[in-house]
């Protein structure tokens, strides 16, 4: 099999309205879309490098997609980050040194209108012991995260 070059991640989500959409990812990445068509929009991020279009469909409940993040290298990375959505106003909310995924993490949290969740994230330790029962749920199902100290949301 050859070497393959992968020049980024492609994620395509589908929204109700894809002007609301748009808004609000315009200040998640903090960058304008690179192409907006009827019922689409494409945001080419550089850092870090995705490929992100809006799907205009309608839909009735939440899909599958469980949630989205981008994964920093420090606790002071995620608090500039919430810093930056904050001050765009977005809506906000921390949970800090959270068993999570069989890791334990600092994160920062924003929802979009359609209800789709992304985390900015740091993995402070990482490959946590699976917790026995009856405690055991899904990784990183619904309730799954709980911080062992939430600080309050910001926005």
């Amino acid at each position: 099999m050859p070497n393959v070059t992968a020049l980024k991640a492609h994620v395509a989500i589908n929204v109700r309205n894809v002007e609301q959409s748009i808004q609000f990812y315009r200040k998640l990445f903090s960058i304008e879309p690179s192409k907006i068509r009827k019922g689409y929009a494409k945001f080419d991020v550089q850092n870090p490098p995705l490929n992100f279009t809006l799907n205009q469909a309608p839909f009735a409940n939440a899909g599958a997609l469980s949630h989205m993040g981008i994964q920093v290298a420090s606790t002071a990375d995620v608090l500039a980050i919430r810093q930056q959505w904050a001050e765009a106003d977005l809506f906000t909310r921390d949970e800090m040194q959270t068993d999570c995924c069989f890791a334990t993490q600092d994160k920062t949290w924003v929802r979009d209108p359609d209800g789709n969740e992304w985390e900015a994230f740091v993995v402070l330790v990482d490959n946590l012991p699976e917790p026995s029962a009856p405690q055991a749920e899904a990784c990183c199902a619904p309730g799954c995260c709980t911080p062992a100290a939430r600080e309050a949301s910001h926005g």
